[in-house]
């Protein structure tokens, strides 16, 4: 069971961030980033979220929706492993999964864990085969 002042936390109004390298693109044009953040935030009730846009980080065109990291704090993942959790989102965001996104990096945490450690690893570079493919500049910027 959790303690009271956690529990207290998570029922306050949910903190959502989203992030993006394209932080000029109005939130409309962000289709499947914006799917994520409704998805994640209706099922889980989170009382902490982020949806982070890493495609920039990757060999694909500007503006790309294909690589993402979501942090989710939850009462919903107390008693779950963190495979059930990653299994939980993974379920949710299927459609995501099945279609645009290619990566999705998941820190799932409970609000006690998130209380006692509230820190967001870094994405590690890119090391995809594309990124190494000396054609790739020419197949990204024919696709803009």
């Amino acid at each position: 069971m959790l303690p009271a002042r956690v529990l207290q936390s998570c029922r306050r109004v949910p903190f959502v961030l989203v992030t993006s390298a394209y932080s000029g693109i109005r939130r409309m044009e962000k289709p499947v980033e914006t799917s994520i953040r409704a998805k994640l935030s209706e099922n889980l009730q989170p009382c902490h979220l982020e949806v982070h846009n890493e495609s920039h980080m990757h060999a694909v065109p500007p503006g790309s929706e294909t690589h993402f990291k979501v942090v989710v704090v939850s009462d919903v993942f107390g008693g779950k492993s963190l495979l059930q959790r990653h299994r939980l989102i993974n379920d949710l965001l299927k459609e995501e999964l099945a279609g645009p996104v290619h990566a999705l990096s998941i820190q799932a945490k409970t609000p006690q864990q998130w209380e006692e450690n509230p820190a967001v690893t870094q994405s590690p570079g890119c090391m995809g085969g594309s990124k190494h493919d000396p054609q790739m500049s020419k197949k990204i910027s024919s696709q803009v």
